[in-house]
C-alpha cells in the first residue's frame, strides 16, 4: 500500500504474540506492509515501511528501514532519541482533546514514551507514573547486515513494539472496539552523514506534532 494516497489505515485484529526484534512472527502474515514515503531532507533511496496490528490488550507495530550506518549512541530510555534514527508513532485517540501519545523506539532498543498535551502549538511531553506491569510496553529490535552498535554498517533496522492500552488511560475512546478511528502518524528518522531525514506516514510542514494532519486508524 502506498500511504502517500491514503489518509486511512484499517488495523486488523490479531491474538496477542511475542516480539523478537526480526519481524518473523505469522501474525505479522495477516496485514499488508504500509509505505512510508520519504518526506523532507537531503535526497534518500532508503525505503522504509510499517505494519500494524491490534489485540485486546494492545497495538502492535512493525518497522522496517533500509540504512548504511548506524546513527545510535544513546543509551538508555526517555533520553533525545528523535536526536538520532529513530521511529515514531503518535495516537492521538480522542479528537475532542488535543492529547495524544508518542512512542520513539532506537534501533538500539530504547524507548520514549509520552503523552502529549497540545495547546494552540504549546506542547511538553510527560513520562508515565508506575511504568510496569500491565503498563508496560513490550519492543525488541534487530539489524541486517551489520551490527547492532552505534556507527556499524548495516543494511536494515527493524523494530517491533506493543503498546498496552492500559498505558494509554485516561485518553478517551480506548481501547478500540471493532469501528472505532483513531488520528494517527507514523515516522521515521535517520541521521546518515549527519543530515536530518524523515519519512512520514501522513506528511507534516514544521513539526511532527501537526496532529491535525495525522491520518485515521480505522479498527476492523
Amino acid at each position: 500500500m502506498d500511504a502517500a494516497d491514503n489518509k486511512k489505515l484499517s488495523i486488523l485484529p490479531t491474538e496477542d504474540f511475542e516480539l523478537d526484534g526480526s519481524g518473523s512472527a505469522s501474525q505479522w502474515e495477516k496485514t499488508s506492509w504500509v509505505t512510508l514515503p520519504f518526506r523532507h531532507g537531503p535526497a534518500s533511496s532508503y525505503s522504509t515501511r510499517a505494519k500494524v496490528l491490534y489485540s485486546t490488550t494492545g497495538i502492535y507495530f512493525l518497522f522496517e528501514c533500509e540504512d548504511q550506518t548506524l546513527s545510535a549512541s544513546l543509551t538508555e530510555d526517555f533520553a533525545n532519541l528523535y536526536e538520532e534514527d529513530v521511529v515514531e508513532v503518535f495516537l492521538w485517540t480522542d479528537e475532542q482533546y488535543p492529547i495524544y501519545f508518542e512512542y520513539e523506539l532506537s534501533p538500539l532498543n530504547y524507548e520514549l514514551p509520552i503523552i502529549i498535551p497540545n495547546f494552540g502549538g504549546e506542547f511538553f511531553g510527560w513520562r508515565p507514573w508506575h511504568y510496569e506491569g500491565e503498563k508496560k510496553t513490550r519492543h525488541a529490535t534487530s539489524v541486517v547486515g551489520g551490527k547492532k552498535e552505534s556507527g556499524a554498517s548495516i543494511r536494515q533496522w527493524i523494530a517491533e513494539f506493543f503498546i498496552p492500552f492500559a498505558l494509554l488511560k485516561p485518553l478517551q475512546n480506548v481501547p478500540p472496539q471493532k469501528g472505532t478511528t483513531w488520528r494517527a502518524n507514523m515516522y521515521r528518522i535517520d541521521y546518515d552523514g549527519d543530515a536530518f531525514k524523515s519519512w512520514q506516514w501522513q506528511p507534516t510542514s514544521g513539526s511532527f506534532h501537526e496532529y491535525q494532519k495525522f491520518g485515521t486508524f480505522e479498527f476492523q
